[in-house]
């Protein structure tokens, strides 16, 4: 089964009406990298972080009709699709038309696996660097973080080896992580950070009841924390 590491860079951050401009993925040594005109213009927002302007968009073709959308969605058909916050990189690309069976996200493993809550952030770099991860690439640019997500990866893979018999169960367990909503246990942002929220659904029910409305609203994924938060308040 082949894994196809991918990052896609977009017009901006709201799956249902943003586009990408940059797919990178990489099968075994081999890595495609290829820049798309998106149907509507890069966000200022979005340069400021990606620096992909629309100048530098102007004369590629479009994601539609390229080749490079025939071949992943072949190695799509029977791989698995690995990518940090996977969830927004699928709504990207099924918006884009494309299916994506099966999927393995980075974020939600390092979630699940961090069972004392001793990391303070999961976005790649902050991985990359509490990991001491070594690999090279700039961040926002979609085949550097498909260095940083591959090196990821592997020190997941490494711990959900751990506990079962084959690479094959590893793989599984990894999918199906993947595709479990995560139960926070303590918040780590906020006027209650570091406090956990079983304690401060006792006192504060109201804080929690706001903040779940508030993700709700979000253009975000923030499908664990709504988990999260209406687990707490019995919804």
């Amino acid at each position: 089964m082949n894994l196809i590491f991918l990052d896609t860079e977009t017009t901006g951050n709201e799956p249902a009406t943003d586009r990408l401009c940059q797919v990178c993925y990489r099968v075994g040594k081999e890595t495609h990298t290829e820049y798309f005109k998106p149907s509507l213009p890069m966000s200022v927002k979005a340069m400021s972080i990606t620096h992909i302007t629309n100048a530098m968009l102007e004369d590629k073709p479009s994601f539609a009709d390229s080749q490079m959308k025939r071949d992943l969605q072949m190695l799509l058909a029977n791989g698995v699709m690995i990518a940090h916050n996977a969830l927004f990189d699928k709504a990207i690309l099924e918006a884009e038309g494309m299916s994506i069976p099966k999927f393995i996200c980075t974020l939600r493993v390092a979630r699940a696996l961090d069972t004392k809550d001793a990391i303070a952030e999961y976005n790649l770099q902050f991985l990359r660097y509490y990991l001491d991860l070594k690999v090279e690439g700039n961040p926002h640019d979609a085949e550097g973080d498909v260095n940083v997500l591959e090196a990821l990866f592997q020190r997941l893979f490494a711990k959900v080896r751990e506990g079962v018999e084959t690479d094959e169960e590893a793989i599984e367990k990894m999918i199906q992580i993947s595709n479990t909503p995560v139960l926070f246990r303590k918040f780590n942002f906020g006027k209650y950070k570091d406090q956990p929220i079983e304690d401060v659904v006792k006192i504060d029910k109201r804080y929690l009841e706001w903040l779940l409305s508030e993700k709700e609203k979000s253009s975000e994924a923030e499908e664990d924390w709504i988990y999260t938060l209406k687990k707490y308040l019995g919804k």
